[in-house]
């Protein structure tokens, strides 16, 4: 199987597409622009959503759901939202179809024409303001905490199979407080909850920043984002948060009454990731054999093949496996035991390998008579013989140990290519050669853009946790504050 993906040095972005296909995650649809998630994939976009929703839950939010269709008025409201999304928005015009006079078919109904056109859902700021102000009234009433799992659409030109397709699943929160302070800090809080999110269940060294003016999500007053480096030296926002001041709330008239009997607009936050973590996950992590998952998102973690000759040495081998399958699951482990016979074990091999199970087993009748069994890392590749005694806890061990391996594997990637640079030819050269570039910015978007249409490459963040630092800037030579990161990104 792994004959049949092209290589990342090859072509990158054809393995790319090569890899989502071969391991059974994805394929396009008959819509253009939208995917059908296969089980497999699904799998783990469910692994991730369900430890997103514990973590979410563990900080106080709940979930809820809100309309799929939003009134056309209500994007006009938030001037700079509208401005944002106007260009990405599906529109629905009439109620209903009828049979073609002609009697070809269908067509639309000329007299289901709505009063007003909806927007179908590219993100839920606007249908949610409007709810709130019935909720809240007074302080009492604050904060509220929700969050929403959800489909959105907005109708991308380019797609690419989960990096960016029309339509998209999603989580995205939303929350109202009394104060700026409070909206503040739930902005970073649920920044610190997508971080650890990522690098301890995805195994994905992230970067917490500040998005820029020109980058910031629409309507926004400030926005939060987790960067993170893909083996070709592009970065990929990994999730976002976003603090939306009283945008919202004076757009749809949401006031309150503070402890001081006084009137005010209600502060905002919303926050959300996408099935965008699933290319990040590939991209990060796989290699020219296919998938390399993390054990914490993967839906099998191990898989145990038999191995046998003769229909005499066959159910000595199932009966083996089957008890080696039971006492792992007893532990909580999440196993296969791929028991096809229409099947070789080879290919066996090749498919779990593509499909990037952590820990592959395979038992033969040497190994029934030994009490042995081989094992097989998908991260290192290695093989080893182990004993089947104590074979429980030597595999938990080291579904942990792969686990940290894989993210220190990407965090050294991501270390040997982020440079540091401080004139103009050395920022152009490390930019073309896939890098990340920490590089001293004069705070303007002007700057920015010039930058951005001479290389190609974008202001990823303003890191937060890096200090002050006084520099020039390395295009327009303009004194700067501090270094930010530019890369090229998807």
């Amino acid at each position: 199987m792994a004959k049949e993906l092209t290589t990342r040095q090859e072509n990158y972005s054809q393995w790319y597409n090569d890899l989502v296909t071969k391991a059974d995650l994805a394929e396009n649809s008959a819509v253009r622009g939208c995917m059908v998630i296969k089980p497999y994939g699904y799998a783990i976009w469910e692994f991730m959503h369900d430890a997103l929703d514990r973590m979410f839950k563990q900080t106080g939010h709940v979930n809820a759901y809100f309309p799929l269709f939003i009134p056309k008025s209500f994007l006009s409201k938030e001037a700079s939202h509208v401005e944002g999304f106007a260009k990405e928005c599906a529109v629905v015009t009439h109620s209903r179809l009828m049979s073609n006079p002609n009697g070809n078919g269908v067509i639309v109904d000329p007299e289901s024409k709505l009063e007003e056109e909806l927007i179908v859902r590219p993100t839920s700021e606007t249908i949610i303001w409007d709810t709130y102000r019935n909720w809240i009234k007074s302080y009492r009433d604050l904060p509220i905490l929700v969050n929403q799992w959800a489909n959105v659409v907005r109708w991308e030109m380019r797609t690419r199979l989960f990096l960016r397709t029309a339509e998209f699943l999603w989580q995205e929160g939303h929350t109202a407080h009394a104060t700026k302070e409070e909206a503040l800090t739930e902005a970073r809080k649920m920044l610190e909850v997508y971080a650890e999110f990522a690098e301890k269940h995805m195994a994905l060294p992230v970067i917490k920043g500040i998005k820029s003016a020109n980058e910031r999500f629409a309507g926004a007053v400030e926005t939060f984002c987790i960067e993170a480096m893909m083996q070709d030296g592009k970065a990929l926002q990994a999730g976002t948060s976003h603090f939306l001041g009283q945008n919202f709330a004076k757009a749809f008239d949401v006031k309150f009454l503070n402890k001081e009997n006084k009137l005010d607009y209600v502060w905002a936050t919303s926050w959300g990731v996408s099935t965008r973590l699933m290319g990040a996950l590939i991209m990060a992590h796989s290699d020219d054999n296919g998938l390399v998952l993390p054990p914490k998102v993967a839906p099998i973690e191990v898989v145990i093949v038999p191995i046998y000759k003769t229909d005499d040495q066959r159910q000595a081998v199932i009966n083996y496996c089957v008890e080696m399958k039971e006492r792992l699951e007893k532990k909580g482990l999440r196993v296969k035991f791929d028991d096809r016979d229409t099947q070789k074990p080879g290919f066996k091999f090749a498919e779990w390998e593509m499909k990037g199970v952590p820990v592959r087993l395979a038992a033969g009748p040497r190994d029934v008579e030994n009490k042995t069994v081989e094992l097989a890392r998908r991260d290192t590749m290695e093989k080893m013989e182990i004993s089947e005694n104590g074979m429980e806890e030597k595999i938990t061990a080291l579904l942990e140990e792969i686990q940290e391996n894989i993210y220190q594997k990407a965090l050294k990637y991501r270390k040997d290519n982020t440079v540091r640079v401080d004139t103009w030819d050395d920022f152009k050269k490390n930019i073309e050669n896939g890098k990340f570039v920490y590089a001293h910015w004069d705070g303007t978007t002007e700057t920015e853009l010039k930058i951005k249409e001479e290389t190609k490459a974008t202001l990823r963040c303003i890191p937060l946790d890096d200090d002050l630092e006084d520099g020039i800037d390395v295009y327009s030579g303009k004194p700067s504050k501090r270094r930010v990161i530019f890369a090229k990104a998807y």
